[in-house]
């Protein structure tokens, strides 16, 4: 990590990069970013915004589970009861007669609730509130080893999956009748999704987790012409969100999660007008053709 340091603040010539935190912070996000942006395109794909909030808001009932049991490294309950929670509204969506919205909504609530009970007990909430908005500025060389080990792990699964995820995501049926199991692959995906986002709550926040898995690939997918550019375009606007995001934050003395994901939106909205005047230009220009 030392050579990792040196060699960023002789290559980057700003004021920030003299501060370890920062250098930190940075290459946290250059590694968080491509992890949310090649999630976060199937996520959209398969319309399952809820399903990440809900994750998110799980947390606290995976950080008090981590509490009872006397779990001294709160990422391990974390990860833990995300996967658990993953694979049941998973299974209860797929099998049941209720609207996938209406379960994601009841798991997510009674999560919530659960976690805030057990973790106020006593006052010691205040304790656990920094994992509301988290802080990208404390993670450590340990945690940044492990989000590289993430990031390798899910770009070769991602290689190995990403063909059979995105045609089960256009048609179950069809996948299921090209003898794609529908369920395996579903369940690896939400798995990783969980894993991802419980990961970077500590330092993306509760609240803003959802909206960086999702604004990038949202944004990617008004401006893109297919699944090659989809995933490309949402991974660089990820990065391009969580960089200029981080800087604007040091300079700004803002939130760093808060001005990532304010930046994500911008960038949404952008690429919104962009996809809205390119469907009223080629309408205007279907008009004249068929007026002609």
């Amino acid at each position: 990590m030392i050579l990792i340091y040196d060699f960023l603040s002789s290559a980057l010539p700003f004021s920030w990069a003299d501060y370890k935190f920062m250098v930190n912070a940075f290459i946290a996000v250059l590694l968080i970013a491509p992890l949310m942006g090649i999630l976060g395109t199937m996520a959209v794909n398969n319309k399952m915004a809820f399903f990440s909030d809900a994750l998110g808001h799980s947390a606290f009932t995976g950080i008090a589970l981590g509490v009872l049991l006397g779990i001294k490294n709160e990422m391990i309950s974390l990860v833990a009861f995300g996967v658990f929670l993953a694979l049941i509204i998973t299974r209860v969506k797929n099998k049941g007669n209720t609207s996938s919205d209406t379960v994601i909504s009841v798991f997510s609530s009674t999560s919530v609730a659960v976690g805030l009970l057990v973790l106020s007990y006593g006052g010691s909430f205040s304790k656990y509130s920094a994992y509301l908005v988290g802080d990208i500025l404390s993670v450590t060389g340990t945690e940044i080893l492990t989000l590289f080990i993430t990031l390798i792990v899910v770009i070769i699964l991602w290689s190995l999956i990403y063909n059979k995820l995105l045609v089960i995501s256009v048609n179950r049926e069809l996948a299921a009748s090209r003898g794609i199991k529908t369920a395996v692959y579903e369940n690896i995906f939400v798995i990783v999704v969980a894993v991802v986002v419980m990961m970077s709550i500590k330092w993306v926040g509760i609240l803003l987790i959802n909206s960086l898995l999702i604004l990038p690939a949202a944004a990617a997918r008004n401006i893109s012409k297919n699944s090659r550019q989809y995933l490309i375009s949402s991974v660089i606007i990820s990065l391009i969100c969580g960089v200029s995001g981080l800087l604007i934050s040091f300079y700004g003395d803002t939130s760093a999660g808060a001005t990532i994901v304010t930046v994500s939106a911008a960038i949404f909205f952008v690429t919104s007008y962009i996809l809205n005047f390119s469907l009223s230009h080629l309408s205007g220009n279907g008009c004249e053709r068929r007026n002609v």
